[in-house]
């Protein structure tokens, strides 16, 4: 299975925000693979959601299932998360996106576009944290579908 992460904003190589997603991404057999978009014109807040939402969408691969990280999606629990994952892996298109917008969140596009609005819960989180999450996330999902004892829950 092949992992697109596509997010909003740089993260720079020497950030241990860096090293943590690596570790983790290092961990699973998926080909995760994270890209990155911004826009550095200063823009009204819906223009810039939009003109952020075609940077994302730009990144992606013309068949594959879009995941929204977004604060109105739905709240799996890990193991709960670990089940869509592999149901994605066998039902979905050889490649899963993730998308991670900006600090406005998602324009109405993405949302629209999206197979599945995912958050991480009702807090709210900032966006090169939630690379660290998500990459967490996803190897807690590798281990608990190989049955590794890194998930306690």
């Amino acid at each position: 299975m092949r992992i697109i992460i596509a997010s909003v904003g740089k993260l720079t190589t020497v950030s241990p925000l860096h090293t943590l997603c690596s570790e983790f991404m290092q961990r699973v057999p998926w080909d995760i693979v994270i890209k990155e978009v911004e826009e550095k014109r200063p823009l009204p807040v819906e223009r810039l959601k939009e003109r952020e939402a075609e940077l994302l969408l730009k990144c992606l691969p013309e068949h594959c299932m879009i995941i929204a990280l977004d604060e109105t999606g739905r709240t799996p629990s890990s193991t709960e998360f670990a089940t869509l994952l592999s149901h994605w892996q066998e039902e979905a298109p050889p490649v899963i996106a993730f998308l991670i917008g900006g600090a406005n969140g998602h324009a109405a596009l993405i949302k629209q576009r999206a197979n599945y609005l995912l958050s991480l819960g009702k807090m709210t989180w900032p966006h090169m944290l939630v690379r660290v999450m998500l990459t967490e996330q996803l190897y807690r999902a590798h281990t608990i579908l190989t049955g590794h004892p890194y998930h306690r829950g």
